[in-house]
């Protein structure tokens, strides 16, 4: 067989094995709602979940908001300084925080601090046949397993969310003021005249697409491994990357929708 063939052949078998897997996803997705229908979520599991999801990351959450929010005062205040509106620099880092980087930058950390961890725990569990042990009791993996970490991951980040926007603020209003002598009031006033409720309300209803993602690829991942210990680290490396891609697509379609509406 030709070189261009072999190509060909291998890129068929790649997109081939695409399909396969998305159309794995598509069926977990769907047991999933239909578990959330039937029973809903074990509430002991879903409350643990959400503080080791939620409470958990907020320090990383925090102090990646608080820095950016820092770094995007000074670039701001300096590029704006050329065209004599330095002290309007609140207002465009607000929009920039609430709208876009608080959302995405909050789910990028949690899908590198939370989708490795649920798949690296389920990927466990399942070289160690403990999820063939809950199907052999007669009890429901998605419903046990699943369903728990996509509420908790839903529900949680929005309020990482607000935390980060908060903080993003807040580190932006503290280097305004230190480097760039802009008033704590003055800068308030930009970010509240320019930052109205629908740019809030738009970052946000993005975080819960975000969430589900993270959780569904973590725990999609998690019950795919294969290949031991091994596999679980290939696992865990293939979750983080896949949902942070996933991440920055859905954000890009959902922005385009949110922006039509």
């Amino acid at each position: 067989m030709s070189a261009p063939a072999r190509g060909v052949g291998r890129l068929g078998d790649r997109v081939i094995d695409a399909v396969a897997e998305m159309g794995a996803f598509a069926r977990l997705a769907g047991a999933t709602a239909r578990a959330a229908f039937r029973a809903g979520p074990p509430l002991r599991e879903t409350l643990r979940q959400m503080e080791w999801i939620g409470i958990r990351s907020t320090t990383i959450v925090a102090l990646t908001a608080l820095f950016t929010g820092m770094v995007m005062s000074l670039q701001t205040a300096f590029a704006l300084s050329r065209f004599g509106a330095k002290p309007y620099v609140g207002g465009v880092i607000g929009l920039a925080l609430v709208r876009e980087l608080a959302p995405v930058l909050a789910a990028l950390m949690m899908a590198g601090r939370v989708g490795a961890g649920i798949t690296a725990e389920i990927g466990s569990m399942v070289v160690t046949e403990q999820v063939d042990a809950i199907r052999a009791m007669g009890a429901d993996p998605v419903q046990k397993l699943v369903l728990p970490r996509v509420v908790a991951a839903t529900l949680c980040l929005p309020l990482l969310t607000v935390l980060a926007n908060v903080l993003g603020i807040l580190g932006g209003l503290l280097i305004a003021d230190w480097q760039y002598h802009i008033t704590p009031h003055f800068f308030m006033r930009t970010v509240t005249y320019n930052v109205v409720l629908q740019d809030f309300l738009s970052g946000l209803a993005k975080t819960f697409a975000f969430g589900w993602i993270i959780a569904m690829v973590g725990c999609y991942m998690g019950l795919a491994t294969t290949g031991g210990t091994t596999g679980v680290g290939n696992a865990t490396t293939r979750a983080v990357v896949t949902a942070s891609i996933s991440i920055l697509i859905a954000d890009f379609f959902l922005t385009k929708v949110l922006l039509s509406l």
